[in-house]
């Protein structure tokens, strides 16, 4: 199965985990950034809480900016993955923990994306260890879900550190191993929770820190 079916299958079961336990979509803090993902209007109220839906895109994104700034080919996967729909974040059970997956919220979530993938990178390059890059975080310790830029395979990763757990050997593989999660939206506590990008929890923002800090 391609990274595009997979991730088009795990949004269908998305939904209808919440519509089967709360009779409705999952809702978002989108702390002022609209989005075509939002369900009904939207008048960017920091305070308010939306319902959303992942929204495919006319046109599709990529990463090829990022490719000529670091002069690098990157796996495929990373267009589909990305590129190809708006959505809030993925939360998931799985036999190696809860966790959450990376899904740019808007336009300038989308940007702001490969500017942190460009930042990945470059880190990976300085500590001459094998290119990554990021599609979501295990909640319990500092630990980021990585995709091997070589092959597709989709690993553990300590910020710092090159990844040594690997969960699957494509983005598609692991979507078929874990299981919506269906959890209440968690405000961000402060403003630099969301400025750098609505679809990263606050402990993301942490475990970027600690991998500059080893750099």
């Amino acid at each position: 199965m391609s990274c595009l079916t997979a991730l088009e299958e795990f949004y269908n079961q998305y939904l209808t985990c919440y519509q089967q336990k709360l009779s409705e979509s999952p809702r978002f803090y989108p702390m002022g950034e609209k989005s075509d993902c939002i369900i009904g209007d939207y008048n960017g109220e920091l305070e308010t809480v939306v319902q959303w839906k992942p929204f495919k895109r006319e046109q599709g994104a990529d990463f090829s900016n990022v490719e000529s700034a670091l002069s690098i080919s990157l796996h495929r996967d990373i267009n589909k993955f990305y590129g190809g729909w708006f959505s809030g974040h993925l939360f998931f059970d799985s036999k190696w923990g809860h966790g959450e997956l990376i899904q740019p919220w808007n336009q300038s979530d989308f940007e702001l994306l490969q500017q942190n993938t460009i930042g990945h990178l470059m880190m990976k390059q300085k500590l001459k260890q094998p290119l990554t890059w990021f599609i979501g975080v295990i909640e319990e310790g500092d630990q980021m879900i990585t995709v091997n830029n070589d092959d597709g395979s989709v690993w553990l990763e300590v910020p710092g550190e090159v990844p040594t757990q690997k969960l699957a050997d494509s983005i598609s593989e692991l979507l078929e191993n874990i299981s919506p999660r269906v959890t209440p939206p968690e405000k961000p506590q402060s403003e630099e929770e969301y400025v750098e990008h609505p679809g990263i929890f606050s402990s993301f923002k942490r475990m970027w820190n600690n991998l500059r800090g080893k750099a």
